[in-house]
C-alpha cells in the first residue's frame, strides 16, 4: 500500500507513514490511511457505539463512566453532551465537546451512543 499511496493535498509520491498517520514531506499535509484508500479527501464514518454515523452538532450520551485523566472526577454514564464535533484524534479521541459540569475534553466514539 505504501508504494502506491500519494499525498492527496500535492500529489506528491514521497509519503511517509507514521504512527496511524501518512505525512507528505512537501507540503506537511497529515492524513489517516483509512480515509485516504478510496482518493476520498475528507470522507470519514464515524460511528457510536452501536455502530450509528456521528456528525458534526450531533447530541451523544454517555454509555459508561469514564475517569478523567489527571483527576478524580468521573463523567457518569447517561450524561447528555450536546454540540459535538468530529476531529482526527490520533490517539482515539474523535469527539471534541464540552460537557456539562466538566468543560472541553475529548470523547473517543466507541464510549458514546447518538441521541
Amino acid at each position: 500500500m505504501s508504494d502506491s499511496m500519494t499525498c492527496p493535498q500535492c500529489g506528491c509520491e514521497h509519503v511517509y507513514q507514521d504512527g496511524p498517520l501518512w505525512i507528505c514531506p512537501e507540503c506537511a499535509h497529515e492524513w489517516s490511511g483509512e480515509a485516504s484508500g478510496e482518493a476520498g479527501e475528507g470522507v470519514r464514518v464515524i460511528r457510536d457505539a452501536n455502530g450509528n454515523e456521528l456528525d458534526d452538532g450531533d447530541t451523544v450520551t454517555v454509555i459508561k463512566d469514564l475517569k478523567i485523566k489527571g483527576s478524580s472526577q468521573v463523567v457518569k454514564g447517561g450524561t447528555k453532551v450536546k454540540g459535538i464535533r468530529l476531529v482526527d484524534g490520533t490517539d482515539g479521541h474523535d469527539i471534541a465537546c464540552k460537557i456539562p459540569g466538566f468543560g472541553a475534553m475529548n470523547l473517543k466514539s466507541e464510549f458514546v451512543k447518538k441521541s
